[in-house]
């Protein structure tokens, strides 16, 4: 697959990496002020305070703008999509996996629903996500809808895949989180398959679809390139498998 991103994706959750960046900056400023007043009791942990941070900063910088699609590449590659499947992104914003998925398909749709809230990803919008459907050359496969995850505006059995990245985390209550999931499973054809990424509560997304009946439910770490900031804020793969009945 070739993964040259000519679109612009924005920044996940905008605020917590200006916080990082921000917190970084004024520990900086604390430690040259102290340094240069000669005060060695500030000037160390005003020191570890600015490397802490900026390192959280430039992961989470990272990630949002290099990693997660490296990371993605290799989930997409997991799945071994034929090119004619129906694939539904939850939570798509403004396409980063959506358009991904698209790249790999020939006949397929691969359609994205999302509330387009920027809080979640600077710019969100569904304008924004069409336009780099555009861009990346793969309007012809994208179909966008305005919807919550937790009441998807499809038919059961729409989609032979189910794909979501950083999104089902945002809703508040465990059991709408819960709902999500359980939308995502109902959504799904027999033997359709599904790949959640997030960064908290995939221990409860496994054990939802542990009780609606999914085959080879599987949760594993993403490793370093899917860290907003550090290991803490580390993103986890659940995968699983509609049951054919």
């Amino acid at each position: 697959m070739n993964d040259q991103r000519r679109a612009n994706y924005g920044y996940d959750a905008p605020y917590a990496l200006l916080a990082f960046a921000g917190v970084a900056l004024a520990a900086s400023i604390v430690a040259v002020v102290t340094w240069w007043t000669s005060q060695p009791r500030l000037f160390r942990p005003a020191l570890a305070y600015a490397l802490f941070f900026a390192a959280n900063a430039a992961s989470f910088w990272y990630t949002t703008r290099r990693g997660k699609f490296r990371a993605w590449s290799d989930i997409l590659d997991g799945l071994a999509l034929h090119g004619d499947e129906r694939v539904l992104d939850i939570g798509c914003g403004r396409g980063a996996v959506l358009t991904a998925v698209a790249k790999r398909l020939t006949s397929g749709r691969v359609t994205g629903v999302d509330l387009w809230r920027t809080i979640d990803q600077s710019g969100n919008s569904r304008e924004a996500t069409l336009t780099n459907a555009r861009i990346e050359g793969v309007a012809d496969h994208v179909e966008l809808e305005t919807g919550d995850m937790r009441r998807l505006p499809f038919a059961d059995a729409s989609f032979d895949v189910v794909v979501s990245s950083l999104a089902i985390h945002n809703i508040p209550a465990h059991q709408d989180r819960s709902a999500a999931v359980t939308e995502a499973m109902r959504v799904l054809t027999a033997g359709g398959r599904l790949a959640i990424a997030d960064i908290r509560s995939t221990a409860l997304y496994a054990r939802t679809l542990v009780s609606l009946g999914a085959t080879d439910v599987a949760r594993r770490r993403l490793g370093w390139r899917f860290w907003y900031g550090n290991p803490f804020a580390g993103t986890t793969l659940v995968t699983a498998r509609k049951p054919r009945r």
